[in-house]
């Protein structure tokens, strides 16, 4: 290999407007030499740099001809290293004066980092042992007018890396592995279900109802018939359909779409698969998802034992298998089948173990549900089934016929996420018209998340539907723990991202391609306040005693993410410059997204009592600007110089 300090020599530090400059430069003089490289259409590949490693001595000083981008030059002279990147990995080019055209070598010493070459040479090895391509003939195929991010620190900002998706595929090979792993995942799953004699459908992804699961939906219009319709938040309502049309196993892998918030684990549209199978039940989805999982385990990654968010993880097959009601008595202590259906008394009970009952109807199966939620869902590391939920929390699912007030439904968790979720079916059409009047009723006194009435679906559930089974669970998810990503960002490809500046235009207008445009000069923004109304100011005088006891604080956020099961609390975890972390939930995720937050530094009351918050104690209070404008309420989170440090008081 040639020496290091070599490395990218046609790189050096420049302003980015001179880089920019000098790349169209480049391709100016190569169009005025009628050698355009955007005219070329085709260039023929034989091989792919990791099938040439892979089948070296077979190869060796046998012509190839390969193509791909280069990311990186060096050596000097007569002789030239580079290595040269494709889908498979990364070869090393060795270019020599005297062993090609003289001019075809000359444009190429002009080549810049990031262009995409085609090379015709042959297979050698170089003194030092590397394996190579000894290049004959080079094309300029494509011309990058845009420098790659420096070779040794790459593209390491997560935030760029999710917007310039393009960019962090070239720089990180860690990110073209994931999607590689997803892709192979979903080919395992399709084979799986086809094995089992599942057929793959396909379902609207537009409906005039949003059903199937208890998410708000996206409203789009449909001009022609002049009708608002809704993004689907499932795909169960028209599977199930098929099944009464007597295709008995069917299954969609299909993007679903919910109006909800995002953090690390929730992205507003994602990948589902969803399966039912006519005369099996819980027991036989059980099996199909372990199946699943452990079969794309062991085949993708070659084992059962992984490492996911910090925990080691054993596949294996035989996964546990525990009632709700069991998994809560066995966490907590509360026995709540030694009260079942009494709602006075669960709810009693689920308060003595420190959950947070407000907001919730207060039923047997809600407070049942509701400590299970706060208190065991977390510490469900390794691979379990928990069985058997509240028919509250279970719309869609068959009661159980020995205990009524619960369902043949599951849910998997690693590591503290549901993974999957599956039921007995429920296919009483009366059942299912009370509880989708149920839910309807929910709707109508705002729940935005409960399902509507689906008359038609009921209709078809009338004809008769055979005793099924159903199973939905996400391949995003999925991708994330074969991976061992932490983020779901991680394995979609082009996740969603708030934009930049949401009051200017999306985008730029694009700049001559000949001519780098000048910076515009900055306006000074212009503020209108002629709408903003204000809450009164308070007449009660308060002693200066009083409020010198109040507590104000610097604190930089460390960790943010959305609360579950909550549409408006983020959790906050925060530096107070103590040593020990503050954790304080704020009501601001219509407002702000958790990862646009993390790295800044707020202001916050840091001696007000624990405060519970969805079985969370919130300990302080962050201080936020709100005022109205135009009958909306405003909100901004108060952010401070990131000079102050943490634990710096207000005075």
């Amino acid at each position: 290999m040639a020496d290091e300090t070599n490395r990218n020599v046609t790189e050096q530090p420049q302003d980015m407007g001179e880089l920019l400059r000098i790349r169209r430069d480049k391709l100016k003089a190569l169009q005025d030499e009628g050698r355009d490289p955007f005219t070329i259409t085709k260039f023929d590949v034989t091989h792919h740099t990791q099938d040439i490693k892979d089948n070296f001595d077979a190869l060796e000083g046998k012509p190839v001809s390969v193509a791909g981008r280069l990311m990186s030059k060096r050596g000097m002279g007569k002789v030239s290293f580079c290595d040269l990147q494709d889908k498979t990995g990364r070869i090393q080019l060795y270019a020599r004066k005297d062993e090609m055209d003289a001019d075809n070598y000359d444009r190429f010493k002009k080549y810049d980092i990031g262009d995409i070459v085609g090379v015709n040479g042959e297979v050698f090895r170089t003194q030092r042992g590397e394996m190579s391509v000894r290049a004959h003939d080079i094309t300029l195929l494509s011309k990058s007018l845009r420098p790659l991010p420096e070779k040794f620190h790459g593209l390491t900002d997560k935030e760029i890396r999710y917007r310039q998706r393009y960019v962090d595929l070239i720089m990180n090979p860690e990110s073209k592995r994931n999607f590689e792993i997803r892709s192979r995942f979903v080919a395992f799953l399709r084979r799986y279900l086809d094995s089992l004699g599942f057929m793959e459908v396909e379902t609207p992804v537009l409906s005039p109802i949003a059903g199937g699961a208890n998410a708000r939906p996206f409203i789009t219009h449909h001009n022609a018939q002049d009708i608002d319709m809704y993004m689907r938040i499932a795909t169960e309502l028209h599977l199930k359909r098929l099944i009464v049309g007597g295709m008995e196993r069917v299954y969609e892998v299909g993007r679903i779409f919910r109006n909800e918030g995002m953090d690390t684990k929730h992205n507003p549209e994602f990948t589902t698969c969803e399966l039912y199978q006519a005369y099996t039940n819980l027991d036989g989805m059980m099996d199909i998802l372990e199946g699943i999982l452990t079969g794309a385990a062991k085949e993708i990654l070659g084992t059962y034992h992984i490492k996911w968010l910090g925990h080691d993880i054993d596949l294996t097959p035989s996964w546990q298998r525990v009632t709700m009601a069991d998994a809560v008595k066995n966490v907590t202590g509360a026995d709540f089948m030694a009260c079942i259906g009494d709602a006075d008394k669960g709810v009693e009970l689920a308060k003595s173990v420190g959950v947070d009952m407000d907001g919730v109807p207060h039923t047997w199966g809600n407070a049942l549900y509701e400590t299970f939620d706060q208190k065991v869902e977390e510490t469900l590391v390794q691979p379990t089934f928990i069985t058997m939920y509240p028919v509250e929390v279970s719309p869609l699912a068959k009661r159980s016929p020995t205990q009524p007030e619960l369902t043949e439904r599951y849910e998997m968790f690693i590591c503290g996420c549901e993974m999957g979720n599956a039921f007995s079916e429920l296919n009483d059409p009366i059942d299912q018209y009370e509880r989708f009047k149920a839910q309807a009723e929910k709707r109508a006194n705002g729940d935005e998340e409960a399902d509507m009435m689906d008359e038609d679906f009921v209709m078809a559930l009338e004809y008769g539907m055979p005793p099924t089974g159903g199973l939905g669970f996400g391949i995003d998810r999925c991708s994330m723990m074969l991976c061992g990503t932490d983020s779901i960002r991680d394995v979609i490809l082009f996740p969603t991202m708030k934009p930049l500046d949401s009051d200017k235009k999306a985008s730029k207008e694009a700049s001559a391609p000949t001519e780098v445009a000048p910076a515009a000069p900055v306006a000074e923004e212009k503020i209108d306040f002629s709408n903003v109304e204000i809450e009164p100011l308070f007449q009660d005088q308060v002693d200066f005693d009083t409020f010198s006891k109040s507590d104000f604080r610097a604190v930089k956020v460390k960790e943010c993410e959305a609360v579950k099961k909550s549409k408006k609390l983020l959790k906050f975890v925060l530096d107070d410059g103590t040593g020990v972390d503050r954790v304080i939930l704020s009501g601001i995720h219509e407002y702000y997204e958790p990862e646009e937050l993390v790295g800044k530094t707020c202001i916050a009351i840091t001696n007000l009592p624990p405060r519970p918050m969805m079985g969370i104690d919130s300990c302080g209070m962050l201080i936020s600007a709100v005022h109205h404008e135009n009958g909306e309420e405003k909100l901004h989170l108060l952010m401070v110089d990131p000079h102050i440090p943490a634990g710096a008081k207000l005075y």
